[in-house]
């Protein structure tokens, strides 16, 4: 079994963990076959253990290896198949699926905050909800979004997001088909 494990704000802000060392932290940690994607906090392994307990033990083993407090998100190839089926946005997906995010929450969607989200909504923006996470279409780009600005931590809880392109990229990598 594979488990695909995402950091928050990996490589960003002078965080840093240099994707070798996650992946011998992953061996260190009993996991088997660490395989990384770009240097973004993307790591597949061979595993079995529980996504939430597994999540616990990586953000203990950042914590000591690093230095870092880092929040890690880990789902099944299953749970990414679910995620992807999901997808309110297929058709923009298809077209530009850079400019489709997908924030993976740690504890789920909190009460109340599509509401507060699509407040900041730009021009063409939208957000939906989808198997537990929060899918943002930016048809102007992420980087010019006042929606993706606003999208922190202190109102939508702890996720970490990924563009659509990197979302197929790891489902590739535990084997998923191609869409």
């Amino acid at each position: 079994m594979h488990r695909i494990i995402l950091f928050r704000g990996m490589n960003t802000g002078g965080v840093r963990a240099p994707v070798a060392e996650q992946r011998a932290m992953a061996v260190e940690m009993g996991l088997a076959n660490p395989r990384t994607l770009l240097a973004s906090g993307n790591l597949v392994v061979d595993s079995d253990r529980d996504p939430r307990s597994l999540e616990a033990e990586v953000e203990a083993a950042m914590e000591r290896r690093f230095g870092l407090t880092l929040a890690a998100v880990v789902r099944t190839p299953e749970q990414w198949a679910g995620l992807i089926a999901a997808n309110p946005f297929p058709d923009e997906a298809k077209a530009a699926p850079s400019k489709l995010l997908v924030m993976l929450m740690k504890d789920g969607i909190r009460p109340g905050v599509l509401d507060a989200l699509r407040a900041f909504s730009g021009p063409g923006e939208r957000v939906e909800p989808a198997d537990g996470a929060l899918f943002f279409w930016h048809p102007e780009g992420i980087g010019r979004s006042k929606l993706a600005e606003k999208a922190q931590p202190r109102l939508i809880g702890v996720g970490t997001g990924r563009n659509w392109n990197t979302v197929l990229r790891l489902a590739d990598m535990v084997g998923l088909p191609s869409r």
